[in-house]
């Protein structure tokens, strides 16, 4: 197992404290040996605060004007500046381990970091500073090969490269997997607010019919329609808070319902007091425990067939609804008696692409969608057939 947020956010910690101590250490080193043997002692101290300013800085509490382009260039500008005047002197002024980590942390984020334009400018400012620090030695008494700085400076600035890469992946990621999010959450809000307001529009219908013929009827219906758009505006306001913000840890009411466990729900609304004659047989041998994603599927396949029953088979008078379990695949079938003479205005149709988003749903899933008129030619039917890799427990 992996360790947890808190473990892992303390260890980043503790290694970001530790290596802070460690380049401060190394920093107190040069100001210590700048002097020695009667060399210059004052790059340093100009130097090494800037360096440290600009890599230390709390992000927080950085100034507007603090970029990532200032902090990387300015101090490689002021180290170039300051060999140049030292080489130009004659004298000596040694170049600890300090400066030269500092620099090329620096190196780094200006890699990782900055823009395209500005990351090659202050990557070869970076990389040229690096380079020249052993030219602060002594004319003739170079200790350090500058060729060997300069690989240095490319193994770091190609380390940079890579995070960079690695955190554009992670971002392109994120985005895809948040625009996945949002049409997945857009789906569910079609597929539960059309089938409410579909509902609506039956009942609606009906209700102008009763108004006229049977009025006692029409508080049973009344009641109906409340109820339905009572669900449909809750669905709406679950699915926009997702969108919004994410839920809470164990908020589980914001999400729009849809399991095996609400089809009951599901099917009996669909009746109402007026509706056609709509039975759920569930065998026996299905389980509780199915995965979340099937009987996800399995409610909206049992959703979208029920709605296009109101769409394009309005006449029905029998919906039966049945689920069956092998073990291995869970079989989801609808069936109505209507012969589709009666059907809603052009308008409440919907857009024609209730089936489509849900060969996707359960293509993706490894199943198999059918639709069509029934084997005896009497009505309609829907079967999805979804398979499942591990049996629950």
């Amino acid at each position: 197992m992996g360790a947890s947020p808190a473990t892992a956010s303390r260890r980043r910690g503790l290694l970001r404290a530790f290596g802070i101590v460690l380049l401060l250490l190394a920093a107190g080193g040069d100001v210590l040996l700048a002097g020695a043997d009667g060399g210059l002692w004052w790059p340093q101290l100009v130097v090494l605060p800037v360096g440290l300013a600009a890599l230390l800085w709390p992000a927080a509490r950085r100034p507007k004007w603090l970029t990532t382009v200032v902090r990387t260039a300015v101090p490689a500008v002021l180290s170039g500046a300051v060999t140049a005047a030292v080489f130009l002197s004659g004298r000596e002024a040694l170049s600890g381990p300090g400066e030269l980590a500092i620099l090329l942390c620096l190196l780094l984020i200006a890699v990782r970091d900055c823009r395209v334009r500005w990351a090659a400018v202050c990557g070869v400012l970076d990389g040229a500073a690096i380079s020249a620090l052993p030219y602060r030695q002594a004319p003739g008494d170079s200790a350090v090969n500058p060729f060997a700085m300069l690989v240095l400076a490319g193994v770091v600035a190609g380390l940079g490269g890579y995070l960079r890469a690695l955190d554009r992946r992670r971002r392109v990621a994120v985005t895809e997997t948040q625009r996945a999010e949002r049409l997945a959450m857009a789906a569910d809000l079609h597929d539960f607010v059309a089938h409410h307001v579909t509902g609506i529009l039956v009942q609606t219908q009906v209700a102008q019919l009763l108004a006229t013929t049977d009025p006692q009827r029409l508080n049973g219906i009344l009641k109906d329609v409340e109820r339905s758009a009572t669900e449909a505006l809750a669905s709406m306001r679950r699915t926009v808070g997702l969108m919004r913000e994410a839920p809470e840890a164990g908020d589980t009411d914001r999400n729009p319902r849809g399991d095996l466990a609400a089809l009951p729900e599901l099917v009996e609304g669909f009746a109402g007091p007026v509706g056609p004659k709509a039975v759920l047989r569930r065998d026996p041998s299905v389980p509780d425990g199915l995965p979340h994603e099937m009987q996800a599927a399995a409610y909206r396949v049992v959703q979208e067939a029920l709605t296009n029953v109101r769409r394009h088979a309005a006449d029905a008078t029998e919906v039966l609804v049945g689920l069956a379990y092998d073990g291995r695949v869970l079989e989801v079938t609808v069936r109505d008696d209507g012969r589709g003479g009666t059907r809603l205005p052009q308008a409440a149709r919907g857009g024609g692409f209730g089936l489509v988003g849900l060969t996707e749903r359960v293509t993706a899933l490894g199943g198999k969608l059918r639709t069509g008129p029934r084997p005896d030619r009497r009505g309609w039917e829907v079967t999805a057939k979804l398979p499942m890799e591990k049996p629950p427990s």
